[in-house]
């Protein structure tokens, strides 16, 4: 006990402990304790049978399943996609790989919206991409694949760097150790890399998998928002709520209590996933 009180005592760069505890406090009451609080007193207005059967209306389960199955596929490729990525820049020098490397950082400074109407664009009938899938039958603006190809730009970045650090101290000894053994690559690589590389996959999935779920600049251009398409996000009836002609600020805080649900499930894996990955590694 004396040891710790010490410690916290010792002189640091960053004023002491108390001061310090009670900015990060302060902080983070006011940036999101308190609006997650806020969903919750809007969403405690309804009676438990409101909640029940505004969640479980068509339009609502129909925007879930949506954006869930939308962000679980992004989710998949972006890990087979990202896994790639990384080993490619870790393990290889070329011409290029700075820019590369830092155009992977590109969707987190890119707006949202600036990326969902290029992406419309570029994939609607008159775009390039969109032409190109055209004449192979494949239609991407205002459908699930749309919103699945603007998931895949937001979230690759989550695998990428979730991988990339592991990637770099991952001795290439190992691999060298089964290849003189006689193993074939394949074998080194699910035998060998892969259980190194799972825990860091798995982050950058669960990451990328939330990001996905609640996206909604990216995505409102490109989908189309149609209820009889099936197009419909749940970050899209969550604004349908706020913008209609009388505001409902506890059916959107409801839906969004769910959503938020569905996002602390996902990081309280994401958490589970690392520490095991913690004890493993000693």
């Amino acid at each position: 006990m004396k040891k710790r009180q010490r410690r916290t005592r010792r002189a640091t760069v960053i004023p002491g402990f108390g001061l310090t505890l009670g900015i990060v406090v302060a902080m983070l009451s006011l940036l999101i304790l308190i609006p997650l609080a806020s969903i919750l007193a809007y969403s405690f207005r309804m009676s438990p049978g409101e909640f029940w059967e505004l969640v479980t209306r068509p339009n609502v389960l129909q925007a879930f399943a949506t954006s869930i199955g939308c962000a679980l596929v992004a989710a998949v490729v972006n890990c087979v996609f990202g896994l790639i990525l990384a080993w490619i820049l870790v393990r290889y020098d070329f011409f290029g790989k700075r820019l590369i490397d830092a155009m992977i950082e590109l969707p987190f400074a890119l707006p949202t919206a600036v990326a969902g109407i290029t992406l419309s664009r570029m994939y609607s009938d008159q775009g390039v991409m969109g032409k190109f899938l055209g004449r192979l039958g494949i239609e991407a603006s205002y459908t699930k694949v749309g919103i699945v190809i603007a998931l895949i730009f937001v979230g690759i970045p989550f695998v990428v760097r979730a991988i990339q650090p592991v990637l770099e101290k991952l001795p290439q000894e190992y691999e060298e150790a089964g290849m003189m053994l006689g193993a074939s690559p394949f074998y080194v690589f699910r035998r060998v890399l892969l259980p190194e590389l799972m825990p860091p996959l798995l982050t950058g999935f669960g990451l990328a998998l939330a990001r996905g779920i609640g996206e909604y600049g990216s995505v409102i251009y490109i989908s189309g928002n149609s209820e009889r398409e099936g197009t419909q996000v749940v970050s899209y009836v969550i604004m349908q709520k706020l913008n209609s002609g009388s505001v409902d600020y506890e059916g959107a805080a409801a839906i969004a209590l769910v959503l938020l649900l569905i996002s602390f499930f996902l990081l309280f894996l994401i958490t589970v996933n690392q520490i095991a990955a913690g004890r493993r590694a000693k």
